[in-house]
């Protein structure tokens, strides 16, 4: 590979760093996806090791948070004790992966940590100044809002499957 292509590549791995950063997911998934979806092949721990500069066990856990919410995959290879994996790369796919991760009991836990803090608020509980309290509740409405839209949009995502319509993808052509 020439220095130009070498370049090209890490600009690509940089870029989805600093995605995955960005969502609040660590920059270590961004690279290691970046690496998979460049890779016309699956690809072993140690050339993930080679190419991102991460160590094995970081990778390791990684990659399983990658898996768990079914951005890469695993693949095996008769004789090979090695742990192989290559990225999805039907991002619709991922996009119902990552909402059904909305269905997780942990974020489930932080949503009713937020709702009952609105309730507590908008209740009258604890000692604020007016206008402090003014300020908590539209701040945390707001994020309680956010997180009735993410229900809305996984609710509507899990419905479209239901109906047999494939991906999103093909309802976004319709409505173009």
């Amino acid at each position: 590979m020439n220095n130009s292509t070498t370049e090209i590549k890490q600009h690509f791995i940089e870029g989805l760093s600093g995605i995955s950063a960005f969502w609040g997911f660590p920059k270590a998934m961004g690279a290691i996806f970046a690496v998979l979806y460049l890779a016309p092949d699956p690809l072993p721990l140690d050339e993930l090791v080679a190419q991102t500069g991460l160590t094995k066990g970081a990778i390791s856990t990684t990659v399983r948070s990658l898996a768990r919410m079914g951005l890469v995959h695993p693949v095996t290879r008769l004789g090979d004790r090695k742990d192989y994996y290559r990225a999805e790369t039907d991002f619709y796919k991922s996009i119902r992966n990552i909402l059904a991760e909305r269905q997780n009991s942990e974020f489930d836990r932080a949503v009713a940590s937020v709702r009952e803090t609105l309730e507590k608020l908008d209740h009258g509980q604890g000692e604020f100044a007016p206008e402090e309290r003014a300020f908590l509740i539209e701040r945390v409405r707001a994020l309680q809002d956010f997180f009735d839209a993410l229900d809305s949009l996984t609710r509507a995502v899990s419905r479209l499957e239901g109906l047999g319509l494939g991906t999103v993808q093909n309802v976004l052509k319709i409505l173009k």
